[in-house]
Formats: structure tokens, sequence, C-alpha cells
């Protein structure tokens, strides 16, 4: 900010509180911007006739607020809203390999079970959680978790992640990511103004040494997605998983979540990574992926006290998820037609996932991950923009794997690629495609 736009608008006060306040003001009236810099601690100190502990305190105030953050030599500069990566609609004339939507043709008819759904409104003060989702709960998670747990629901996996880390944590805590990461994961981070600690994944899931260096630097949460993790397609090995617990019993403060988005088409099973020691955990299975993606609807199963906290911002009767979604849910996840589909469809991914990894090898492009689910990643030495806009030119759509690392990654240049309705020849056709585009951008 220069110091004719100091002049335009003045910062007031005598106490900290009063200059915070000030400076929030002339943010909400615009007259001061985002990218904005607020003067030198020194400087507005002798200005306003104050010492400079009152003004520094002003400033981690309004640090802590989110109005504004410390940039080194920079200073202090006023804050913008972060812009969330999210899963966006392809142009029509491009094959669409990047939006990461499961196939329709796989998704059972939400529409049939409607029909067949006894409901009945819900009144203010019903209880939150639909019983029959929650029996249904608790029957398919108490062989899995060592543990006592509660039942809550939230609207959707992303929603889930949002609410348990805003229950616990505070402004400026670290959370422990996985590099790379699903985007939505990291934008949660940066929009309720923590700070992401990249975590290196490798074939067999979250790195362990990697996880206790971003613990021992401070990180009060960690996102583990234990199958079919967005981008990689990695799930965690059993011996990975008992590494893992075995770094996160050291940190029993540390909140755990667990986001298992993939469950119920899974082609690997459930590793646990949550030690016995966690006092604060969480496993989140929504069903967007496998009942479709305007299914916002996601059982969690978490210790009591971190239910009560979602329970306090998923209130009976104000914010709660539609009793009528979750009845669907419920009826489509006890039907054994429908668990019939999910294992058709599980099948179906593999082998359209397999099909894309064997064309790509016979064009000698290198897909290190053991994939589940339904997206593949290619590493892209020499730079993934370049390769997305040739793929672009050639008709194909992928997304760019900027979008999955934080700031601080250390994760090479790739590509994600959606193949949950990829059929064989398009398989070949791409991997031919990608090949050209990989070593087009090397030359």
């Amino acid at each position: 900010m220069t110091n004719e736009a100091v002049d335009r608008a003045p910062i007031t006060g005598a106490s900290a509180g009063e200059i915070s306040d000030s400076v929030r003001n002339l943010v909400s009236t615009g007259r001061l911007q985002p990218g904005d810099s607020v003067p030198p601690i020194r400087d507005l100190a002798l200005e306003l006739g104050v010492h400079r502990n009152t003004v520094a305190a002003a400033y981690r105030m309004l640090v802590a607020a989110g109005v504004a953050e410390t940039r080194g030599r920079r200073g202090t500069v006023i804050t913008s809203l972060p812009h969330l990566e999210g899963e966006t609609a392809v142009n029509t004339e491009l094959a669409d390999l990047s939006s990461g939507n499961p196939d329709p043709a796989l998704l059972p008819d939400a529409g049939a079970a409607l029909s067949q759904i006894d409901y009945r409104m819900q009144m203010y003060g019903s209880p939150a959680v639909d019983p029959r989702l929650a029996r249904w709960a608790r029957t398919s998670l108490t062989p899995e978790l060592d543990s006592s747990f509660e039942i809550s629901v939230t609207h959707g996996a992303v929603d889930a992640v949002e609410r348990l880390l805003t229950a616990h944590l505070t402004r400026g805590d670290v959370v422990a990511v996985e590099d790379p990461c699903f985007y939505a994961s990291e934008g949660t981070v940066r929009l309720n103004g923590f700070r992401a600690a990249p975590v290196s994944v490798d074939t067999e899931g979250l790195e362990p040494e990697a996880l206790r260096a971003a613990l021992e630097a401070g990180a009060r949460a960690a996102i583990v997605t234990p199958r079919a993790h967005n981008p990689t397609g990695v799930s965690i090995t059993p011996q990975r998983a008992r590494e893992i617990r075995s770094v996160l019993q050291r940190y029993p403060h540390v909140l755990v979540i667990e986001d298992d988005h993939f469950s119920a088409i899974s082609r690997h099973p459930y590793n646990r990574v949550t030690p016995a020691t966690a006092q604060r955990w969480a496993l989140v299975r929504s069903v967007a992926k496998f009942l479709g993606p305007d299914m916002r609807v996601a059982v969690v199963a978490s210790d009591r006290g971190t239910a009560d906290r979602l329970g306090s911002r998923l209130r009976p009767g104000a914010t709660w998820v539609s009793h009528l979604l979750q009845q669907l849910v419920a009826n489509l996840l006890e039907s054994d037609f429908v668990t019939r589909q999910l294992d058709h469809a599980r099948r179906t991914y593999a082998e359209r996932v397999d099909d894309l990894r064997e064309e790509l090898t016979k064009v000698g492009v290198d897909t290190p991950f053991p994939t589940d689910g339904f997206n593949v990643w290619v590493p892209v030495p020499h730079g993934s923009s370049a390769v997305v806009a040739a793929l672009r030119d050639a008709g194909w759509s992928v997304r760019d794997g900027s979008s999955f690392q934080t700031p601080t990654s250390t994760t090479p240049d790739g590509v994600r690629i959606t193949a949950s309705r990829l059929t064989h020849t398009q398989a070949r056709e791409f991997a031919q495609c990608l090949a050209m585009a990989r070593e087009s951008v090397t030359r």
C-alpha cells in the first residue's frame, strides 16, 4: 500500500483493540483492499503516538481474525478470500477425464428408491440422525472399529471435515494433509485460516516419517484417506496402517480424521490408522461416489466428545441433514439389489482403471501408484500445465495436478485422469495422445 493510500485510509486508535477495529472498518468499507499492506509497526506507532508493542498486538489480532497475514519482509497484508478448487463441468466437445464424476450408468436408481420410502414429515425437535440410518451405520461400522463410538450425519464428507476441524481447532493451527492432497480438504484448511503441513504419499499410503515430522512441527490434526486416495488412487496397506498408528499413538491430543469416501466400492478392505490412544477421532463415510454426487450425506463415527461438538453444529430442527435424504440413503444401502449393483460398479471401475494403466504402460507412460477408485495419477516431470493444454487441443480434458498441491507441496507435477467412463478404445487412444503430449513438452 502506498503512503498516499495510507493518507486516504487513516488508521486510528490508542489501544490494540481500537487499532484493530479501525483496520477492520477500513477493510469493510473497501478503503483497504486485499493485497494492501498496512504500515510497518514502527511507522504506525510513531504516527499514533503509541508503543510499538501496542501496534504489534493489534496486527496479531488482525491475523488471528483472518483479516490480515504476515508475509515476512512484505510486512502485514490484508488477506483475500482463498480461491477454492472444485470438480467442474467440462466442455462437451472434449472427452471428460477430469471432472471426477462416477459413471451415471453405475449409480443406483434413486428415483425408484424414493418412491419406496414410507416418509413422514419430520418436525422441529426430531432427532438429528434418522434411526434407520443410525442402525445401518452401527451394524456396518462396529466390526471395523476397536472402540466405542457415536454416530453423526453431515452434509457430505467435505462438510464433515470442515465441521470437525472448526470444532476442535483455532485459526493458525497446523493440519497434516496428504501430498498430493484432495483439493477440497486443502481448500477447507485454507478457508478456515489453518495451515497445511504436506505429508508425502507413496505406493502404500501416507509416509509415516513425513507424518511424524508434521506432528513434531506442531500439527494438531491429521486428515488421512484410507482407501482410493484422491488423486493418486493409493490405498493404505495393513503394514502401513500399523506404522501410522504407531506414529499417531505418541500424539493422543491430535485430531485424526479418516475420510473413507470410496468405502462401498473400494477393491481394498478398510485398514484403520487411528490408534486406541487417540482422544479425538472421526471416521467419515460419505456416499456421493457410489450413490451419486447429489447425495450430500456422510455418516461420521467418532468419540463422544467429538460427536457432542458436531451435534452442537447439527442441531435438530435447525441445521440437521434432511431426514428425507437420510431415509433415501438408508433405503439404498440396505437393499440387496443395490448391493449387487455396487459390486458390479466396483468390478467395472477396477477393470477400466487397470485397462488404462495397461495401455499407458504400453506407450511408456509410468503410473506409479497401485490404483483403487477411478482416478489415475501420472507424474509429469517437466510441467503439467503444458501437457493438459496439449491434451485439450487433442480433444481430451484431464485435471492439472497443481490443483492437489498445497503452497508448500514437494510433489512433482502430474495430471489426474478420471477413468470412470473410459472404454477400451478410448483408453488406447488417450494413452497414445498422452505419450505424444509428454514427449512434445520435453523436447
